[in-house]
Formats: structure tokens, sequence, C-alpha cells
């Protein structure tokens, strides 16, 4: 059977386009921008084409076009529009707005072109932060709000995933430049790995000596790797696990198996670090905010 998402609320197309439900049902009804189906029960509902359509009429209107001008325009004439107007600044949005098409229809084409496009203009860590960064933020609030599935999630996440393998694989052998061995790592149970590799190849391109061991790796694990190398720092992402309740604790444990010496150090990244209680940490523990925080300090070094 065929499963993918083909036809929407005027919610959902609020959600994807950021252009308000009240402002949509007003465009429709003087300037006949889209032109919604009903279901048997009289029920509205949007197709595929007017969700497209919406994501190129919100570009176009960002940059000035009147609606009453754009209503008047035939549907096969605004996506070449939006491809005239983009310019390496504006290009951004609308390569997100793909992004989310793709996503919706599980087009893996779509996001390869999409993506093809960008990397022949642009190095891969700027596609990442102007990109994939506002992208995986939207999809947060699309989950939330019920606009998308896990799956869709679960097949973006997979395609940007690739690309960053990708990548890292290109970079030259790590040198080790500062002495340390970085070995990152995601707890038991934590699966979200997408700013865990993004991390790892920030590291890795600064030549900087790094050890990815990946998703759901207990304490144990990771205490082990002290018998192997000497000056390691741990960097660690903590989005669902361990839980609110649970993460203070994960840390205090972590302070008494692993960073529990001078040469060990520990970056904890991600959502849940921010329930983490100050008086739980030692000076060996640094905790971030965002990945740019930490990122950026490389490239200051090698200024």
């Amino acid at each position: 059977m065929n499963n993918i998402k083909n036809i929407f609320t005027i919610k959902d197309l609020e959600n994807l386009s950021g252009i308000k439900a009240h402002t949509i049902r007003i465009w429709e009804k003087r300037y006949s921008i889209l032109q919604p189906l009903r279901t048997e029960s009289n029920i509205r509902y949007y197709d595929v084409a007017s969700l497209q359509r919406i994501l190129n009429i919100s570009t176009l209107n960002s940059f000035g076009y009147k609606i009453s001008h754009l209503a008047k325009i035939p549907d096969e004439e605004i996506p070449k529009m939006v491809k005239e107007v983009l310019g390496v600044k504006s290009l951004n949005g609308h390569v997100v707005n793909n992004f989310k098409l793709a996503m919706m229809n599980f087009d893996t084409q779509l996001f390869l072109a999409t993506y093809d496009s960008l990397i022949n203009k642009k190095p891969f860590r700027e596609i990442f932060y102007e990109c994939f960064i506002p992208l995986l933020d939207e999809i947060g609030t699309l989950w939330q709000t019920n606009t998308i599935t896990p799956a869709h999630e679960h097949f973006i996440s997979y395609l940007i995933k690739q690309k960053l393998a990708s990548e890292t694989e290109k970079l030259p052998a790590n040198n080790a430049r500062d002495g340390r061995t970085y070995v990152l790592y995601l707890p038991h149970e934590e699966i979200h790995e997408l700013g865990l590799m993004f991390i790892n190849y920030e590291l890795h391109s600064n030549g900087y000596k790094t050890i990815y061991l990946g998703e759901s790796v207990p304490i144990s694990n990771i205490a082990d790797m002290k018998n192997y190398f000497d000056n390691i720092t741990f960097i660690t992402y903590i989005t669902v696990a361990p839980t609110i309740d649970n993460v203070n604790s994960y840390v205090k444990e972590l302070m008494e198996k692993v960073v529990n010496d001078d040469q060990t150090r520990l970056l904890v990244f991600g959502r849940n670090t921010q329930y983490i209680h100050e008086n739980t940490l030692s000076g060996n523990i640094t905790v971030y905010d965002s990945m740019n925080a930490f990122t950026e300090t490389l490239y200051i070094v090698n200024e």
C-alpha cells in the first residue's frame, strides 16, 4: 500500500510553510491562490500540489511579490519565477522547503538533487548550519504538531547521516594535533546521533584524533577506553536518554567511573543538558548549549 502522506489540512500547510492558516484562507477567498478539495463529508483538504504551490508563493511573497499579482500567474510559471529570484543568500529557505517536500513524499531523488545543487556552491559546513540545522529544528515542531510521523523524521535523518558519513570519509587522516584523543559516543538508549556525527566531522576536519563509537554505549564500555588511551576527551550528546529525571545521576556516574582523574575530560551537548545542575559538574566537565559554541572555538584556534 502507498502510505505516503498526500492529504494535508490547512494547519499542516501553516506548519510547513510558516503562513498562518487565517492568511491562507484570505488568499483563497480573495485571490483563489489554492483550490481546496473536499471529502465526501465536505471537509476541506489539500494535495501535494497545493503544498508545493504555497511553499513557492511564500518564497515569492517574501521577495515583495504581491499576492494579487501571483494569483494571475499560471501554475507552471511559479516555480520558474522562484528559480529566477533566488540568490545565494536567499537560496537556503527554498532549499529547506525542497528538503521538506522530499521528506513529506519520501522522495530520495529530490533530496539528492537539492543537495547536489548546494554542494557545488558552498562547503559542507555551511550547508549543515544554514540548511540542515534549520530543517531539523522545523522537523521537531512538525513532529510535535502531528504534521509528520516518526517515519518522516527517520527518512530525512538517514539521508543527512549518509551525507555526513560521506563528507567525513573524504577528510584526510587526523593527526592528534593537541595530543588528545576525542572519543565520541551516545549514552545507552540514545539514538539521535546527527549532532554527534557533525561534531566528529568538525574535529576530524581540523586535524584532531577522533574515535567514533556511535549510539547507545554503556558507561562500562566508555570507562574501558581509558585502558587504551591517555588524555581522553569524551564527547556525548543527550537528546532523550538519559531522561530529564536521570540526567544528573548519569553525569554523577560518569564522574565516578570515567572523569575521575586530571587527564580525562567530558564535553556534553544536547537538549537534555539544560536540566543538568551546575553543582553536579566538576571542573573537567563542560556543557555546551549548541554545537556552534564548541565548533567555532576550533576555527579560532586555527586562525
